[in-house]
This record gives structure tokens, C-alpha cells and sequence, in this order.
């Protein structure tokens, strides 16, 4: 797990292959990021299924409580099928602008 600060948000890579452990050391951790926008690199997992990616529904819930964001990458799944509660994108840049635009939209209130 590498984690990396930029401005408002934290990006915490899976550099150990299987999505589950990481994100089971992850919620061992998330007291320590949950009041930071959130991106969790996840193209390093070859094998990531989209069950997966649902694991971190919790958590996107989560964040949204506190007023923050949860983006997830991930490049080798099908978008369409992903719930309305996680957001996942293909490139860390669309995660920085998903942030951007969250952070906006919170400011004017929505």
C-alpha cells in the first residue's frame, strides 16, 4: 500500500495484487484518511472482478457522510455495471477532476 497527499486528497495505491487484503488493511487504517477526499488506485490487480469493487460500498457510503470523496481506478472493468454508490473511473485524472467537481458541488450546496 503506498499512500501519496496531494492538496485535499490522499491516493492510496494496491501495490499487493489482491484487492480484498488491501482493503482490509485499509479499513484497519481508514480512521486516519476518512476526513481527506479519497482515491484508491486499484489498476495494480490483473484479476480485479467486479464483486470487488462492490466490497468498498461501505466505505463510499462513508465518506459521503463525512462530506468527502471516494473515487476508485480501476481500467479493466465494465463501467456500466458498476453501482450508483461507487464511483469508478479508468485514469487517476478523471479521479482528480471527479474530486474537483464534488468539491464544487458541495461548496454551492448540492
Amino acid at each position: 500500500m503506498k499512500v501519496e497527499h496531494k492538496g485535499h486528497t490522499t491516493i492510496i495505491r494496491n501495490t499487493q495484487g489482491k484487492t480484498a487484503d488491501f482493503l482490509q488493511k485499509l479499513l484497519q487504517e481508514y480512521h486516519t484518511y476518512k476526513s481527506q477526499n479519497l482515491i484508491l488506485d486499484l489498476t495494480h490487480d490483473k484479476e480485479l472482478t467486479m464483486d470487488d469493487v462492490k466490497a468498498f460500498t461501505d466505505m463510499a457510503k462513508a465518506q459521503k457522510k463525512e462530506k468527502k470523496s471516494l473515487v476508485l481506478v480501476a481500467d479493466n472493468l465494465n463501467f456500466n455495471a458498476v453501482p450508483k454508490s461507487i464511483t469508478l473511473v479508468p485514469t487517476l485524472l478523471e479521479a482528480h477532476d471527479i474530486i474537483e467537481m464534488e468539491e464544487i458541488e458541495r461548496d454551492l450546496g448540492f
